[in-house]
């Protein structure tokens, strides 16, 4: 049976392309830099966020943390939106990866300069070292950040001599919805992490890029977590077709959703911000009681659909390539359905 689900976009299958890559890909022992798709891989990505240098790693986790512990020591202060996926997603790495403090900015939506300033320590004995400055675009609340307003966070941070990591987990969906070159979102950042999965369909891996120096250090952190990998090219190959044939299909899945959240809304007792579907994501309440929202996943799953359960009051929903606009059409009527219960 064919599901379809919208739990996730890290649910896409890789498309057929991605697997003959894979299956005729010519590798090498990617540790000792011999590996030659990795390699291409690696030089396209550097080159298409406009940095010196990237880096494949396993996950987008793993990409956070090795940036994380290059930029910082050990008592650092990182700061960062309180809904950052560092914060709320990656099982408290920072404090027991790098020994870091993250200290938390309450944000309706993205991080601004006027909440920064205040947040970046004095050079005070009693106080932890304000060591980095973490911005998301989109946030993992699905918003997309203004280019004036990263433009604004990233030249404070450097005005005090901090570095700026970028969490671009979606990274090509924020420029699909700014309609911008991606290196117009990266240049306003000293390292950047983005995923080659997600809406680009890569079953594996995500990328670090920044300078020469900060990836060179970087690779030795990548090898203390565990992320050297040997054959590494069958994932690269993957990676390439990602980044050469998936970028450019992202506004399919930003119109579906913009059609599901639309089609939600018309339903009594769904609410949704319309102003707040921005890439792929629906965010939504309801108005039912708790055995109601308990219920609905297991109520979807037999109609065929995989869907998340409710998270901080909310539900959501999210677009891929995996998802057609029928299969939408289908979301909505069973919607309408449960809704009526």
């Amino acid at each position: 049976m064919r599901y379809i689900d919208i739990r996730s976009d890290t649910v896409t299958q890789p498309t057929q392309k991605m697997r003959d890559a894979m299956y005729t890909a010519v590798v090498g022992d990617d540790v000792n830099r011999d590996d030659p798709t990795m390699l291409e891989l690696e030089e396209l990505a550097a080159k298409l966020v406009g940095k010196e240098a990237a880096m494949f790693v396993p996950s987008g986790t793993m990409g956070n943390q090795v940036s994380i512990m290059t930029h910082t020591r050990r008592g650092d202060e990182v700061i960062c939106g309180e809904l950052s996926h560092i914060v709320i997603h990656e099982v408290g790495a920072p404090a027991v990866l790098s020994g870091v403090m993250v200290r938390t900015i309450k944000t309706a939506d993205y991080l601004r300069p006027e909440q920064l300033l205040p947040a970046i320590r004095p050079d005070d004995i009693h106080m932890p070292h304000t060591g980095l400055v973490e911005m998301e675009n989109p946030t993992a609340m699905g918003r997309v950040v203004p280019l004036d307003m990263m433009r604004q966070n990233y030249e404070l941070a450097h005005q005090y001599g901090l570095p700026v990591h970028l969490d671009g987990a979606r990274l090509f969906n924020a420029a699909t919805a700014l309609g911008c070159d991606v290196k117009e979102i990266t240049q306003y950042c000293d390292s950047v992490m983005f995923c080659l999965s997600k809406g680009l369909c890569a079953p594996v891996g995500s990328i670090v890029a920044g300078s020469k120096e900060f990836i060179d250090r970087a690779r030795k952190n990548r090898k203390m977590l565990g992320g050297g990998l040997r054959q590494a090219g069958f994932l690269a190959a993957a990676g390439i077709v990602a980044l050469t044939e998936m970028t450019g299909r992202l506004q399919e899945d930003h119109d579906n959703a913009r059609y599901m959240a639309e089609e939600l809304a018309k339903i009594p007792g769904i609410h949704v911000d319309l102003s707040t579907v921005e890439i792929s994501m629906v965010f939504f309440t309801v108005d039912k009681d708790a055995d109601w929202i308990a219920a609905l996943p297991a109520r979807m799953l037999e109609k065929g659909i995989k869907a998340s359960g409710i998270e901080d009051g909310q539900f959501r929903f999210v677009t891929n390539h995996d998802v057609t606009r029928e299969d939408v059409d289908h979301v909505i009527a069973c919607m309408k359905e449960f809704m009526a219960l």
